[in-house]
């Protein structure tokens, strides 16, 4: 592979299907990003651009829908059997996982998501996407059936050469979720069924 340096490989079994799981270093030297791949990498490729989520991935939280976003994406790529999971080490929308646990109590207080971030110092939005372009392009991928409900990563991903067709990456609300999700749509514009 060219570009990124690959730090390790390996087999990963999964409950969807067995995997490829491959190191990259991030721009953060302490975390490195991953590409999680099933199958052969060909032609247009089923992708999620993941952002990691301890509460969410992990712990199952009910906050948002991260971690159901992910299952999702593994089980859409196992049914097609071949895809790209690459995810990335910007934990709550890059402000890291402390600072996402001091919105949590914010948004308890009443704030939204958005403002929460603000009133810590933050802007609504820190991710960057660059660092996945960048594995893509090491992998050899140029055409990409992106699941995502954020326009921006497709935007982005158009701009750095790819071609995208964007593929509506929606889970169901449940009560704890239902006004992060409504904040993503109004504020984010992200796009749901």
């Amino acid at each position: 592979m060219k570009g990124l340096d690959v730090l390790v490989e390996a087999r990963l079994p999964t409950k969807f299907g067995n995997f490829r799981l491959i190191a990259f270093p991030g721009k953060n030297k302490d975390k490195e990003n991953l590409a999680l791949i099933m199958g052969e990498i060909e032609g247009e490729i089923l992708v999620r651009i993941h952002s990691e989520c301890f509460t969410g991935d992990v712990l199952h939280s009910m906050r948002c829908d991260c971690g159901e976003q992910l299952d999702l994406a593994m089980e859409k790529i196992a049914d097609e059997g071949k895809g790209i999971i690459v995810y990335l080490r910007q934990e709550g929308r890059g402000i890291g996982l402390v600072n996402k646990l001091k919105a949590y109590n914010l948004q308890d207080d009443g704030m939204d998501t958005v403002e929460a971030n603000i009133a810590l110092g933050f802007g609504a939005e820190l991710r960057d996407y660059s660092e996945a372009a960048a594995i893509l392009r090491n992998l050899g991928v140029t055409q990409i059936k992106l699941m995502t409900n954020n326009p921006s990563k497709t935007e982005e991903l158009e701009k750095d050469g790819f071609e995208v067709c964007q593929i509506n990456h929606a889970t169901l609300a449940n009560n704890e979720n239902k006004d992060y999700l409504r904040t993503k749509a109004e504020k984010m514009n992200h796009k749901f069924d």
